[in-house]
């Protein structure tokens, strides 16, 4: 099996990264910098976002697996002390990757500025916030006009990012099985000129949202960890994506055990 490391980039995350190194030789893993059938993160939730766009294009083939060293690594399944467990289970000869995959939705998200247009993939939302104003945009669904925006942002979220950004904005959790995306609002200003439905909507597969920010307005566009600044954008467009993400789960971890574990915790 060949696989590649990336970790957070602190000093426990790169001692951490070179005993997996040692201990992937000594089992007969491969390093592969260039076309890895898995890709291991150490470090936090950040560091899988990393990775993930860093092989966007190669979604459809590779899988990942998160070390947790940060402070809530909800995509990340195993713990410093259990790397020897990891490797042994990615080198066993009877594994087969994928009996052990899980396929997560993805958003698919098109921007139109007045010059290019571009594609990304968002593993957990795209965020669209005013820099200088509140934000204002007309929110179309399925090519019909909805509603007029005016606030600080809107979060358009994958049922695997529901648990982050979304959530914080009064979005709800969303199982990964569910192909969706999650509209959410951030401190929506309601008046008689501005009108918003003030909750979460959730959109399913094949269904797409349009967004119209006023003209030369300055947007701050986040997409994951990825933020762009632009003032010439006509038009984003967010949909379930035609990919997905997939993850190597060597061992039972539900959804809803990941929700508990990290928010709630088991105290009593």
């Amino acid at each position: 099996m060949k696989y590649y490391i990336l970790n957070r980039g602190d000093q426990y995350s790169q001692e951490l990264t070179q005993t997996f190194k040692t201990l992937a030789r000594q089992r007969g893993l491969i390093w592969d910098q260039e076309e890895p059938d898995i890709v291991v993160t150490v470090g936090g939730d950040g560091t899988m976002l990393q990775a993930f766009h860093t092989f966007s294009d190669q979604l459809d083939r590779l899988a990942f697996v998160g070390i947790h060293t940060g402070h809530l690594g909800f995509y990340a399944d195993w713990k410093p002390s259990e790397l020897h467990q990891l490797v042994e289970r990615m080198s066993d000869p009877d594994t087969r990757l994928e009996q052990h995959v899980v396929k997560y939705p993805i958003a698919e998200v098109q921007i139109n500025r007045i010059d290019e247009s571009l594609t990304y993939y968002a593993l957990n939302e795209l965020t669209l916030r005013g820099i200088h104003a509140t934000l204002v945009v007309q929110l179309n669904v399925n090519d019909q006009r909805f509603e007029t925006f005016r606030g600080d942002g809107i979060c358009i979220s994958t049922p695997s990012g529901s648990t982050a950004y979304n959530k914080s904005a009064g979005g709800a959790i969303i199982h990964p099985s569910l192909e969706t995306i999650q509209i959410a609002e951030i401190a929506s200003i309601n008046n008689k000129v501005y009108r918003s439905l003030g909750s979460s909507m959730i959109l399913p597969k094949h269904h797409h949202c349009d967004l119209y920010p006023k003209a030369n307005q300055k947007i701050l566009l986040s997409i994951d960890h990825l933020k762009f600044e632009y003032d010439d954008i006509i038009s984003i467009r967010a949909m379930v994506g035609d990919k997905k993400v997939r993850f190597a789960r060597f061992r039972p971890f539900p959804f809803w055990n990941r929700v508990k574990e990290a928010f709630i915790g088991d105290g009593e």
